[in-house]
């Protein structure tokens, strides 16, 4: 089973502009991540959020790029998308199958949106999923605090299962490439 690591979102303007909770540890561990992926010839693929005009991930403007603590190398591809899931009018699933892959890791930002979507989604289109339960974020609203949003997504998502594939939540620490 050949697994790729997703980073997703992981761009200046949603980790620096709003801040995003726990975003030095997250990026930490992201990057820890990238080193065990990259060691182990695991493909790495980037998505990166439109979010439109004047939103702080416009495409083209500096709250765009994705954040340089955890930068592409050369040959990692970086995948457009203009809605919360990875998948949906992107290249993302052909990428995927081209490769081989059935299994991903994901990691990034935004917990309740692009992240839980991407999980979901993955999941019907026949991938089974690690959620790096330690290596996403998002930021408080009107309701919950960050740190709660994460925990309850966390929660929510352990086991989620759309028939024979799921999602598995486990610390960045516990992850090891490549996974069998």
């Amino acid at each position: 089973m050949k697994t790729a690591l997703l980073v997703i979102d992981v761009q200046v303007g949603i980790i620096d502009h709003f801040p995003s909770y726990n975003k030095d540890q997250v990026l930490a561990n992201i990057n820890h991540l990238l080193t065990k992926a990259r060691a182990a010839r695991v493909p790495v693929i980037y998505l990166r959020h439109d979010g439109g005009k004047g939103h702080p991930v416009e495409a083209h403007t500096a709250g765009w790029s994705i954040h340089e603590r955890v930068a592409p190398v050369e040959g990692e591809p970086i995948v457009e998308k203009r809605s919360c899931s990875s998948f949906y009018e992107t290249p993302l699933r052909a990428m995927l199958d081209e490769a081989g892959v059935s299994r991903l890791v994901v990691t990034g930002a935004m917990t309740e949106y692009c992240i839980d979507t991407a999980c979901r989604h993955a999941t019907t289109l026949g991938f089974d999923v690690t959620l790096v339960g330690d290596a996403h974020t998002t930021i408080d609203n009107e309701v919950l605090k960050a740190e709660q949003i994460i925990a309850h997504h966390n929660r929510a998502l352990e086991g989620f299962s759309s028939g024979k594939h799921a999602v598995t939540v486990k610390p960045a620490s516990e992850i090891a490439f490549p996974m069998l």
